[in-house]
């Protein structure tokens, strides 16, 4: 039974729900396979047409914090491959891979796979990652661990694994010829890459119209004659203010699978809209009628367009003052499925729904209303995709029907969550800013506040649970405070997608002079103009980046943030990775000026302003903000008689691998608010 309107319930109820991660289908679309997430129980799950009832195939023997990614179906859903293990969702990839549960035994990234009818028990195929089964769906290529070479073992484990060929590069993106006789990758070269293409039995390797660029994105033609794939510049030509905002242009090229020879098909102009989607790339597809589809922010807005794919103009497939962030193809390559943040219901600029285009056709509105849809899986004259609303969490959908809604534990407290509702307010320089404010479930009179402000910074967040487990395990914490009275406003501050190109390539941002600082600020005049809001009392939390922010309020505003929690956050630009460096790289500047302004972007430079309490967090594993940024400031807090507490995870990494670390930190976060705002 779900507990009633207002009841108080646990953090440990509001995050203990099944989050669906990795929805694929099979080629053939009649067959879908999912991950779902759990109290740190992690597992596999297929589902068959017609009925496509779940089915779980394998799961992990406990809360160990070892990922599960890179699910694919073998053609007639025979087997589900998958990767057990590794760093997938890392700024930088190293050895050995993460052990959150600090095992004695070194854990492995592997390459595993599970048939789906009789013996459900798991191969462990070898280690590796990336794996790509061959169209007859018997074997599977994969990138060996450690060596970064291409390997290939049967899908049902009954031989060892071997490698297929040697390459001088680091190899990726596999990717099978329609008759399962060639294979395409990318070698990465450093400063540049190629894509190559190995075929059975050959003596040598060949790449097609090899370049100073670097190339990426292979996709076969229907036919298996050509591939085309994307382009952007080397690594090289005159130095570039790091700190200032550079066009990335890129083109679309298709080659001869067998001559090499190649030409370019499409081109994007030169402007910073027209440089390459950072938000999830180019989505490039081969479509029936021999075009192309991807997409292309020049308008300011991430659209699609598709181009023939002899070349020629591109035109608009679907586009609107919309963001397209995800796309599927139709087993008969006929229908695009995409998501985007638009729609007839208010507020859908902060949610997403599904559609579908087809050629010479309007896109059409596959959902909408107030939940949000995504992850498409294209089917066989359906889509199968994730769905969440306000106060239910994501659950896995067939064509508008849920799957597995009967897995939702019975004491998650659906009917005691708040639909948060869209709002908007101004920055000091005159930009619109929107968030989405959760308000409290009970209690009268003036209510503490607390300011969340997200990582990335390319992400939003939305109206609805989120659809990265990161997020979602964010929106569930804010739920959980605005139980606990607490008014809680989500900043979609400058650098967030769903807005635009331009709103998430700002001016001087981040360490080239934090102009998206001033957006969270706005945020808590907004809370204080509230009456139910105690402008007195007002925090703010947030992760990664959010941390970077939360840390720069309680520095330079602690007259304003009472207090704050700061979730593995950089705190010195110039110590930071990819910062550090570039003065070394790039001489020719005036050093000296690149340093200061990294720095005077920094929350270390205010340390001496900095009076509020604040709880830092961080796994000491963190291969995306390295510890040393929660090392260091304990050191300056301490100097500066600030008051702090800090948590520590030893061996979990930046985006927790464990739901134990999540509710432990959870609950820190929760008390430590709680304590400062609403003793």
């Amino acid at each position: 039974m779900h507990l009633l309107l207002g009841a108080l319930f646990s953090i440990a109820q509001v995050i203990g729900f099944p989050f669906p991660e990795t929805l694929v289908a099979a080629p053939d679309g009649q067959s879908v396979a999912y991950v779902l997430w759990q109290k740190g129980i992690r597992s596999v799950w297929f589902a068959r047409a017609p009925q496509f009832e779940p089915h779980e195939l394998w799961h992990s023997p406990s809360d160990d914090g070892q990922e599960v990614t890179n699910l694919g179906i073998a053609p007639g859903g025979g087997y589900v491959v998958f990767v057990r293990g590794g760093a997938h969702d890392s700024n930088w990839t190293t050895r050995p891979w993460p052990n959150p549960d600090a095992s004695v035994k070194e854990p492995a990234e592997t390459v595993m796979s599970v048939a789906t009818t009789g013996d459900a028990s798991a191969h462990e195929l070898a280690p590796g990652d990336a794996p790509a089964i061959s169209p007859d769906g018997t074997n599977v290529a994969f990138v060996h661990d450690p060596d970064d070479a291409v390997w290939s073992v049967p899908i049902d484990g009954s031989k060892p694994a071997a490698g297929m060929f040697f390459d001088r590069g680091k190899d990726g993106e596999l990717a099978w010829s329609p008759d399962g006789k060639a294979l395409a990758f990318t070698s990465d070269r450093g400063d540049h890459s190629f894509v190559g293409i190995y075929r059975n039995g050959a003596a040598s390797l060949a790449f097609l119209a090899p370049s100073t660029s670097r190339d990426f994105s292979p996709v076969w033609s229907p036919d298996g004659t050509r591939i085309a794939f994307v382009r952007i510049g080397g690594d090289g030509g005159p130095p570039q203010d790091p700190l200032r905002q550079h066009p990335l242009p890129w083109s679309i090229w298709v080659a001869d699978a067998k001559s090499t020879a190649g030409r370019r098909v499409w081109q994007s102009g030169p402007s910073l809209r027209d440089s390459l989607s950072q938000i999830n790339g180019p989505q490039l597809r081969w479509l029936a009628g021999d075009r192309l589809a991807f997409v292309s922010e020049q308008t300011n807005w991430p659209n699609l367009y598709v181009v023939s794919a002899s070349g020629g103009e591109a035109r608009p497939l679907a586009t609107g003052r919309f963001t397209v962030e995800d796309t599927a193809l139709s087993p008969d390559r006929a229908t695009l499925y995409y998501t985007a943040n638009t729609g007839a219901t208010p507020g859908d600029d902060d949610r997403r729904h599904i559609f579908r285009v087809s050629a010479g056709k309007e896109p059409v509105e596959v959902t909408h209303g107030s939940d949000s849809e995504w992850s498409p899986a294209a089917l066989t004259g359906g889509v199968a995709y994730a769905v969440a609303g306000a106060r239910v969490p994501p659950l896995i959908a067939v064509d508008g029907r849920t799957i597995d809604a009967n897995q939702l534990p019975p004491d998650f407290p659906s009917s005691s969550l708040v639909a948060p509702r869209e709002v908007s307010f101004v920055a000091a320089d005159g930009l619109r800013i929107y968030g989405q404010l959760f308000a409290p479930t009970s209690g009268t009179g003036k209510h503490p506040a607390v300011i969340f402000v997200h990582g990335g910074p390319p992400r939003q967040m939305l109206l609805t649970w989120h659809y990265m487990d990161y997020y979602t395990f964010d929106y569930a914490m804010n739920q959980y405070l605005a139980s606990r009275g607490f008014v809680v406003l989500s900043v979609n501050y400058r650098l967030s997608i769903g807005y635009g190109h331009d709103f998430a390539n700002p001016d001087r941002a981040g360490p080239a002079g934090a102009s998206e600082y001033q957006d969270v600020l706005a945020g808590a005049n907004y809370l204080k103009a509230d009456p139910a809001v105690d402008g007195g009392r007002i925090g703010i939390w947030g992760g990664s980046y959010g941390g970077y922010l939360t840390a720069l309020a309680l520095a330079r505003n602690s007259n304003v943030f009472k207090a704050g929690v700061d979730w593995h956050g950089v705190h010195d630009w110039t110590a930071f990775p990819g910062i550090a460096d570039q003065p070394k790289r790039y001489e020719q500047f005036d050093t000296k000026r690149f340093m200061k302004e990294a720095w005077l972007s920094s929350p270390d430079a205010d340390i001496a302003t900095w009076r509020s309490p604040v709880l830092l967090v961080q796994g000491d594993d963190d291969r995306n903000v390295p510890f040393h940024q929660m090392v260091d400031l304990v050191e300056r807090l301490k100097l500066a008689h600030v008051p702090f507490e800090q948590l520590v995870i030893p061996d979990d990494v930046h985006g927790f691998l464990r739901w134990q670390t999540w509710l432990e930190a959870d609950e820190a976060t929760a008390a430590f608010l709680q304590r400062q705002l609403k003793p």
